[in-house]
């Protein structure tokens, strides 16, 4: 019966694989503008239901074995038979995970974990064959439920790192602090912030950035230097960007005390990981700035406040707007 199952598994592994990545590569359409990528997690989750069905499938028929114990019987045939599927399932399998990481494909790693881990329970049953010949020991059984407790860990694990993807992950941080360093190496960009990036499918991604630039800046300058990133960007990372724009005071003194006070006073907050976004509108006595909170603060309205009312006190004539941002990227 695993025999049975687990041929059953790899036949409907491949299948879902293959039909995955075929759909996965579809190009975007009407209905669906951000391509088809996600369906990568689909088939993984769908391979990772295979691996829980061969995991508890193998529970199963090794606690009946282990209640209801059979004298094994072996053959040189069957065993050289065994031993060359173990080995092809072990070659598939590296294969298919080696592929699955080159291309970021999580139903091929899930397919690769599927044949490995058939490759641990053939390679089980030749150990308890071997055993079994020379000691007269039967220990199949203790070995397939320990084996299936692996394999149905490895089915959890490929679900939820499905999931998790599904539901959203943080950004890969190299590729974060690659794009920022990119964006800044332009002689006009004075720091790139609040960087997100929607994934819609490995290594395909949507993303929004704040750039700050010079105040003098006119709209024309700004919008070449927009349209300078965006395609560096996407060829280098594959990642189609939007951007918004940071100001920065350059010629006001006033401006240049106002903000040191607000980073003196940011600084006594733990909780708050990087003040950006900076600016002083004189003509109307404004100042706006934003504060970047740990995702465990959760007395950010009171933390504002305190800020705000510490500012006001040192600067009464400013009224001042800060805006909450959260940890999206690093």
């Amino acid at each position: 019966i695993l025999d049975a199952v687990n041929n059953l598994s790899d036949a409907l592994s491949s299948l879902i694989t293959i039909i995955g990545a075929k759909l996965a590569n579809k190009a975007a359409d009407r209905k669906h503008p951000y391509g088809h990528g996600r369906i990568e997690y689909i088939s993984a989750s769908l391979i990772a239901v295979l691996v829980l069905v061969a995991g508890l499938t193998s529970l199963k028929e090794s606690v009946v074995k282990l209640m209801h114990p059979v004298a094994p019987t072996y053959n040189a045939m069957s065993l050289m038979i065994l031993a060359a599927g173990v080995a092809a399932k072990i070659l598939l399998g590296r294969y298919y995970q080696n592929r699955g990481k080159a291309l970021n494909s999580g139903s091929l790693s899930a397919s690769g974990t599927d044949a490995l881990f058939d490759a641990v329970i053939g390679f089980a049953t030749l150990i308890s064959a071997a055993i079994s010949l020379t000691a007269g020991w039967n220990i199949e059984a203790f070995l397939g439920i320990v084996i299936s407790f692996f394999i149905l860990k490895a089915g959890f694990d490929i679900m939820r790192d499905t999931m998790n993807h599904i539901i959203g992950i943080r950004a890969d941080d190299t590729l974060t602090a690659q794009i920022r360093e990119r964006i800044c190496m332009n002689p006009n960009v004075h720091g790139a912030y609040d960087l997100i990036l929607h994934n819609y499918g490995p290594d395909k991604y949507f993303g929004t950035v704040h750039v700050e630039i010079d105040d003098h800046m006119t709209a024309r300058e700004i919008d070449a230097l927009s349209r300078s990133i965006v395609p560096q960007i996407y060829q280098e990372f594959g990642v189609l960007l939007t951007i918004g724009i940071y100001a920065t005071n350059t010629h006001s003194e006033t401006a240049q005390q106002i903000r040191e006070a607000v980073r003196h006073i940011v600084s006594q907050y733990p909780e708050i990981l990087q003040m950006h976004g900076f600016y002083t509108e004189e003509a109307v006595r404004a100042v706006s700035f934003d504060i970047m909170l740990d995702y465990d603060t959760d007395n950010s309205d009171s933390i504002t406040e305190e800020i705000r009312s510490e500012l006001t006190e040192r600067f009464p004539d400013y009224q001042f707007f800060i805006n909450i941002d959260r940890d999206f990227s690093d």
